[in-house]
């Protein structure tokens, strides 16, 4: 069962602090009036029906029923635990981020460090004035828009909008918000049990029954998450912890929503984040997003939580990545030989890669290896002698992922690690300093061969390079030294032929002068022997030898022109031989 909303006073500053808020620039936050609570079936928690306080907006309505946490005992708390009072829901607003401007060390006892990531640091922290355990998440903000170190202040406020929405038992819940020039520090829920993989790899054995108490808390969770258009978008075994592990039925928590988003109807919402592993084919292809990515990740949260092995995973994170897209897996024989079929059923409806028929998270909650009763279950998966192996594949699993594991905003294994840092302390405690010395050392040296290597490997590459460019400069130069023995080949002969060419030129040329001089002789002959008839014509008018004349002139003539074998040379004379005879 959940509780929907319990709301302290003490989780705020007054009113009297409230005015001068306005470092960041947004307008004054009013002071919380009210907050609608629901029905609540948690144990621990006593109905306690109050009106509203006189002198605020709420007076003259109706009463409303609001919650008090109980005392491990039964007995209401008293002090700040009990002072739940009527509040306005509009404190309730996404956009509502009250940063407490006062060091967090005035009001709590920072103690030891419980993980780390990039930009942020958990630590357990202990309230100096009522003594109650939290962790503080210390997030590094970043200081410019052109830094890359640190998390934008927008997107620190989206995540801090998101916890003051949700109120809900699977839940990690946001207790406080702090701010200074450097941090914003979340006083959260402090979850100690661990995390859900590590605490079922240390059991002896594991049935699917036991498996489904688990999975129906994650489904609890996202439920009221989905019920408030709030989808997780990173869902994986490291954010799935234990309240606490020393009870029967552990109790589960949903934790980190740094990557969280408020779905909007017709406000489309695409990015590339999250686990490899885990995140679903639209998120990979870039697709509009929404609630069903969870519904993936949840799917394949159950497909390792049943046989110790993942179902996309690949050597590369290119290899997964191609995986998922293809949606490419299969229930290995060896892996689910005795996992029912109901089981098999949930998980291939949960992975699919068409949003619209990848069950929600209703259907999910209302599918039959989730709601069947244990009597049926154990028909149906009646084979139960091998759960050892399903245990045991997954304790490997889980000492494969942290070893491998990245650094990330939530929580680790702190028990685990605390353990090895005791039996290293104790076996090595005389010989820290030369260890961290040595350590340093070994870095020192591992980044030096590293640096050697890349350069080898670089002049390798530019002296492959290099060889290629003068073979084929080689090449080019044997190439240009064959074409120009071809060309001052060319050009000899070329030569030759001009030279016999000129030779030739110069004979006709000597020819044609001797032939222009001798036509020349000649066509003089011709002139004066024309000038000769001319007055021979004019002595003799009447003369009977005319005849006899003319033919001794057509004889000349015709023996000149074999002299002269050219009789282009006479056209231009114009003689006519008959008109001699005129």
């Amino acid at each position: 069962m959940q509780r929907k909303g319990v709301l302290c006073l003490g989780n705020f500053p007054l009113e009297k602090k409230l005015g001068g808020n306005r470092r960041d620039g947004l307008p004054r936050v009013a002071f919380p009036l009210g907050i609608l609570q629901e029905d609540c079936g948690e144990i621990s928690c006593d109905r306690v029906t109050l009106k509203p306080p006189p002198g605020t907006r709420g007076e003259g309505g109706p009463a409303r029923t609001v919650h008090a946490e109980a005392a491990p005992d039964g007995a209401p708390r008293t002090g700040r635990a009990r002072r739940c009072i009527y509040l306005c829901a509009s404190m309730r607003s996404p956009n509502m981020a009250l940063f407490k401007q006062q060091k967090v060390e005035d009001v709590y006892e920072i103690g030891e460090e419980l993980g780390s990531g990039q930009f942020a640091i958990v630590k357990k922290c202990r309230e100096k004035s009522t003594g109650m355990e939290y962790a503080a998440k210390f997030i590094k903000k970043r200081q410019s828009r052109a830094s890359r170190r640190g998390v934008r202040r927008e997107e620190i406020e989206r995540e801090v909008a998101i916890l003051q929405q949700i109120l809900h038992t699977n839940i990690i819940k946001l207790h406080d918000i702090y701010e200074n020039k450097t941090d914003v520090v979340l006083i959260l829920e402090l979850v100690s049990g661990g995390e859900l993989f590590d605490f079922l790899a240390q059991k002896e054995s594991l049935s699917e029954e036991e498996a489904t108490r688990f999975i129906k808390q994650i489904l609890d969770g996202v439920n009221y998450l989905h019920s408030k258009k709030i989808a997780h978008f990173d869902l994986k075994p490291e954010n799935i912890m234990l309240l606490d592990k020393n009870i029967p039925i552990p109790h589960i928590k949903l934790i980190d929503f740094g990557l969280a988003h408020k779905i909007e109807d017709g406000v489309e919402f695409k990015n590339i984040f999250g686990t490899p592993e885990f995140v679903a084919p639209e998120i990979v292809n870039y697709e509009p997003l929404g609630l069903a990515a969870d519904m993936w990740s949840i799917g394949v949260i159950t497909y390792i939580l049943l046989s110790g092995a993942s179902p996309f995973l690949g050597e590369t994170k290119q290899e997964t990545l191609a995986n998922i897209t293809a949606v490419n897996y299969e229930f290995d024989e060896e892996f689910f030989s005795n996992t029912s079929d109901l089981a098999k059923d949930f998980i291939q409806k949960l992975l699919v890669k068409d949003i619209r028929k990848r069950l929600t998270i209703q259907e999910a909650l209302s599918h039959p290896w989730i709601t069947l009763k244990e009597e049926a279950k154990v028909q149906e998966n009646k084979k139960v002698d091998n759960t050892q192996l399903k245990t045991k594949r997954l304790r490997e699993y889980t000492i494969k992922c942290h070893s491998s594991m990245p650094p990330n905003n939530t929580y680790i294994n702190f028990e685990r690690f605390a353990r090895v840092v005791e039996d290293i302390s104790l076996t090595e405690r005389g010989f820290s300093t030369l260890a961290a010395s040595h350590d340093s050392l070994q870095e020192d040296i591992d980044a030096l061969v590293s640096i050697y290597n890349e350069k080898e490997a670089w002049y390798k590459e530019e002296n492959e390079s290099v060889r290629h460019k003068l073979s084929q400069l080689k090449y080019e130069y044997r190439k240009m030294e064959s074409l120009k023995r071809h060309l001052q080949d060319d050009i000899e002969s070329v030569g030759a032929s001009l030279t016999g060419i000129t030779g030739k030129y110069a004979d006709l040329q000597s020819q044609y002068e001797s032939l222009s001089q001798e036509l020349s002789e000649e066509l003089k002959w011709i002139q004066d022997l024309m000038s000769s008839f001319q007055l021979e014509n004019e002595a003799c008018v009447n003369g009977n030898f005319d005849s006899v004349f003319n033919k001794d002139i057509n004889e000349s003539l015709m023996e000149l022109l074999n002299r002269s074998r050219c009789e282009e040379f006479l056209t231009g004379l114009n003689l006519d031989v008959a008109k001699s005879n005129q």
